[in-house]
């Protein structure tokens, strides 16, 4: 039979306790604290009923989410015959042609179990904007294929409506640290060094804003990553009218999914934060911070994004723009011809050099 192993942690350092024979206490070594079996009982009840409070805030935030039935009747999901993307669009829309494969979409079907967004932020710059800001970043680089910078691709850019899930939290955070402080002199022919030992306790309550993660599953994440961010004071309550004339991706990663990932998040940024309170010391050894959630809210929300992908040799190049700050990111395909161009150019220009140079130099 397998037996859990148990190690008990001291309540104001958090090193390993050890039980005293002497006192009949846990002592703890490093900051020679003593606790007695019922005092540490009590400080784990009162953990537990923290960590209990904490996933109750979670847990109300996430029961106030309710499906939207009228969202549900008012947008349909499609999917692209050819290249089998889905998209989403208001139920006025009646064909448009796929983003990512340009082909053309006729629509039909239904949404199922699909939520209404909460949140959304317009797009704010129009389709010649993002154009003008195309050829901007691309039009003048050499290397790049011609039909690349053509209008007839240039006209296919596309104002598409990404989802993300953004989070609000507020979370008490506590931190213990270990650090020393050395300190080293001369007295006649002898060097002395002093070693002090410190626990250091932080704690406080930090408001996390706008935590903005994706909702969809996409290989090329680092585009989703390179656009952003986009400001907190441009959300809006979602509205269907937002959607005219554009196209909206639907969400197919829960909340539950990230979750993990959100909360990795907030510890590295608390560890950040009350690290940054500890003055200067020799070393400091900071242990992982406890989180607990005083309050939490998710909101499904559509962020704008102006879309152009081109085919080049069996690859997929994207260029994407922030629809509301402008912001650019992009590769950009090579064109074999202009670099076997460049290279013939360069050699014929390194054979008239050397030519030249063996007429004048062996004259």
């Amino acid at each position: 039979m397998t037996e859990a192993a148990v190690t008990y942690h001291c309540p104001n350092c958090s090193a390993g306790l050890a039980f005293d024979p002497g006192t009949g206490k846990f002592s703890c070594e490093y900051c020679r604290s003593e606790f007695t079996e019922q005092e540490l009982a009590q400080t784990e009840t009162a953990k537990a009923a923290e960590d209990a409070a904490s996933a109750a805030a979670e847990r109300a935030a996430e029961e106030s989410e309710i499906p939207d039935d009228e969202f549900c009747a008012g947008i349909r999901t499609y999917t692209c015959s050819a290249c089998g993307a889905e998209i989403m669009a208001d139920e006025n829309t009646a064909a448009t042609s796929c983003p990512y494969c340009h082909n053309y979409v006729l629509f039909s079907g239904r949404l199922a179990g699909q939520m209404k967004p909460h949140k959304v932020i317009p797009f704010r710059f129009s389709k010649e904007d993002a154009q003008k800001r195309f050829f901007a970043f691309a039009g003048k680089k050499r290397f790049v294929p011609r039909d690349f910078v053509s209008k007839e691709q240039v006209d296919k850019i596309c104002g598409i409506y990404y989802p993300f899930w953004v989070t609000d939290a507020d979370v008490g955070a506590s931190m213990t640290a270990r650090a020393t402080r050395v300190r080293t002199w001369r007295a006649g022919d002898y060097r002395y060094t002093e070693t002090s030992n410190y626990h250091i306790s932080r704690a406080g309550e930090i408001h996390f804003e706008d935590i903005v993660t994706p909702a969809i599953t996409e290989e090329d994440r680092e585009m989703l990553d390179g656009i952003l961010p986009y400001p907190s004071d441009s959300l809006k309550e979602f509205s269907m009218p937002y959607l005219a004339g554009f196209i909206a991706k639907k969400r197919n990663i829960e909340k539950e999914s990230v979750r993990e990932a959100v909360r990795t998040r907030m510890t590295n940024y608390a560890t950040t934060l009350l690290r940054g309170t500890i003055g200067a010391y020799t070393t400091v050894t900071p242990n992982v911070p406890r989180l607990l959630t005083r309050t939490i809210h998710w909101d499904y929300t559509l962020m704008p994004i102006w879309l152009l992908t081109y085919q080049h040799r069996g690859k997929t190049y994207t260029y994407a723009m922030n629809g509301y700050t402008g912001k650019v990111w992009g590769r950009l395909p090579v064109s074999g011809k202009k670099l076997a161009i460049l290279g013939a150019a360069v050699g014929i220009a390194a054979g008239i050099i050397a030519a030249l140079l063996k007429l004048f130099l062996f004259k």
